[in-house]
Order: structure tokens, then C-alpha cells, then sequence
């Protein structure tokens, strides 16, 4: 069945619904009723760490969400006010995810010298199509983590954490999706041609991620470095595949690497970034949020 493009649901529609969001927002909250147990001490750590890195990226998401929405508003306000209530949703899920990692006897703590390493990339970046495109892909790889983890992960008050930024990311990377299509408008075909490049470098950035956070965060999550490696190339993989118009292919010889070809991003849609899916997802209590697991 034909989808919907992201574009062509007008950014008015995404407002309406990003207030209507906003207004619900206080009725949602953690239920932390019952202490969460964990196996042992390793894996309390490697929660508290796991979480930080959640809370960092949502820290990011926010900044540079303001800060875009900024720009914006000289050539649209309203999509400019969309980003600011998108913004303010990553900003909600810092504070959840804050109170959270109290909850667990944890803190926030320093970024890793990897993790800062990219976000201070990111943080760098000053054109448009390159901010939004980051993020898009850091979203999209932040719902990939949180779905895999929902398969192994087993403590209540953590999976409804997990259920939350995964239920929220649905709506979150078809927005994301619209931004990118919004301002591709506005760019010129060498513009374009950089923006490739940069995402090839990105994927491959973000594909070697997992070597840095399995250390830390696996006696947690349970997600082995090979598998989660798989699971960003096929989620990263797919989410242009719906989208060729973009010209934002996976690279093929990493895919190959992994055990993995555009075959298997066709007939796997991973994520839904269309504008059928952002309306599935816009009431928060009617996602239904599945598990995600290693397909070999």
C-alpha cells in the first residue's frame, strides 16, 4: 500500500499535533512504585550508564532543536514553533530520564571520551540539512538501542522507561524526517551531493558506536557489540530505503560486512517514516511498542 510521504503532511498538521501533545503531557509520568532489583552491582552500573547515555541524547536533541528552530523562524515560523515543541519534548524526556536515574541510585555523569567526542561534532555542525540529518540518524539509532533492550531487558520500572522514549521516537523520527524534506527544499544540488557525503560518514561513525558503549552498558541491556552493530546498519539501512528520492543509500560494503544486503532493508521496514505512521503515533497511549531483535 502507498505510504504517505512526510512532506506532504503540512507542517500545520504537525503543529496541531505537537500542542495537542504538549497539553497531555503532564498526565504521563513514571510510576515508581516498587524498588527495582538488579542481578548485581555490574549491573546496576552498566544501568546508570546505559541511561546517561539516553539522557545525553535527549540533553542534545533539545539544544539543537532550540537552536534551529531560531534560524528557522526568519523563513517559517511555524515550522520553526514545531521545532521548539519538539524541543521541549526532549527536554520532558531529560527530566524523566533524570528522575529515573535517581530511582536506579545513579547520577548523571560525564559524557566518555567517545560519546563526547561526537557530540561535540554534532554541537559543531552549522548548516541546517547537516543538524537535522544528525539527528535524525541519533534518533533513529536511540529507538533501535531502547527496542533491542525491550527484548532482554526484564524490570518493570525499566521497561517503562524503555516503552517511553521508544512509544515517543515512533512520532519522533518521522518529524525529523519532515524537517530534512523541508529544508532540502531550500538546497541546491551540491548541497545535496555534501549532504551524502556526510551521511556515509555518519553511518559508518555510527555503526562503530557500539564498540565504545558495549563495555559499559551490555551487562545491562544484554545486547552483544555484533548484534547491536546489525541492528543500527538495518534500521539506519531501512529508513532511506523508504525514501530513495533522498539519495541517502546505506553503504554497501559495511552492510555486506555484517551480513546484511539492500534486499534485507527492503523487505524489513524497520522503522515507519511516513506521515501514515507520525499520525499512528501521535497519541501517545495508542503506540504499541514492539521488541526488536537480532535477525540473522
Amino acid at each position: 500500500m502507498p505510504t504517505t510521504p512526510a512532506s506532504e503532511r503540512p507542517t500545520a498538521w504537525w503543529l496541531s499535533t505537537l500542542k495537542r501533545r504538549a497539553e497531555r503531557i503532564q498526565g504521563d509520568y513514571l510510576k515508581l512504585d516498587e524498588p527495582i532489583r538488579f542481578a548485581n552491582e555490574a549491573e546496576q552500573k552498566a544501568a546508570v550508564n546505559f541511561f546517561n547515555a539516553a539522557l545525553r541524547a535527549e540533553e542534545s536533541g533539545l539544544r539543537q532543536a532550540h537552536e534551529l528552530a531560531n534560524e528557522v523562524a526568519e523563513w517559517d515560523p511555524a515550522l520553526a514553533e514545531v521545532l521548539r515543541l519538539y524541543g521541549n519534548e526532549e527536554g520532558w524526556h531529560r527530566e524523566l530520564l533524570t528522575e529515573f536515574l535517581a530511582f536506579i541510585g545513579g547520577e548523571i555523569q560525564p559524557m566518555g571520551r567517545v560519546t563526547r567526542f561526537f557530540y561535540r561534532l554534532y554541537g559543531r555542525a552549522r548548516r541546517m540539512e547537516t543538524i537535522v540529518l544528525t539527528n535524525l540518524m541519533f534518533e533513529t539509532i536511540g529507538s533501535t538501542t531502547y527496542r533491542m533492550a525491550l527484548a532482554n531487558v526484564e524490570q518493570p520500572a525499566a521497561r517503562q522507561m524503555l516503552t517511553i522514549l521508544t512509544r515517543d521516537e515512533a512520532f519522533h523520527v518521522p518529524l525529523n524526517v519532515h524537517f530534512l524534506e523541508r529544508i532540502l527544499e531550500r538546497k541546491s544540488a551540491w548541497e545535496r551531493a555534501r549532504l551524502r557525503l556526510i551521511h556515509r560518514v555518519l553511518f559508518v561513525g555510527l555503526l562503530a558506536l557500539p564498540l565504545a558503549s558495549r563495555p559499559k552498558a551490555a551487562a545491562f541491556d544484554r545486547i552483544g557489540t555484533r548484534a547491536l552493530m546489525r541492528g543500527y546498519a538495518r534500521t539506519l539501512g531501512s529508513l532511506f530505503v523508504q525514501r530513495p528520492e533522498l539519495g541517502l543509500g546505506a553503504p554497501r560494503l559495511l552492510l555486506a560486512a555484517l551480513g546484511l544486503g539492500r534486499a534485507d532493508l527492503k523487505r524489513e521496514t524497520l522503522l515507519a517514516i511516513d506521515a501514515d505512521a507520525a499520525a499512528r503515533a501521535a497519541e501517545r497511549q495508542s503506540v504499541h511498542v514492539t521488541a526488536l531483535r537480532d535477525s540473522r
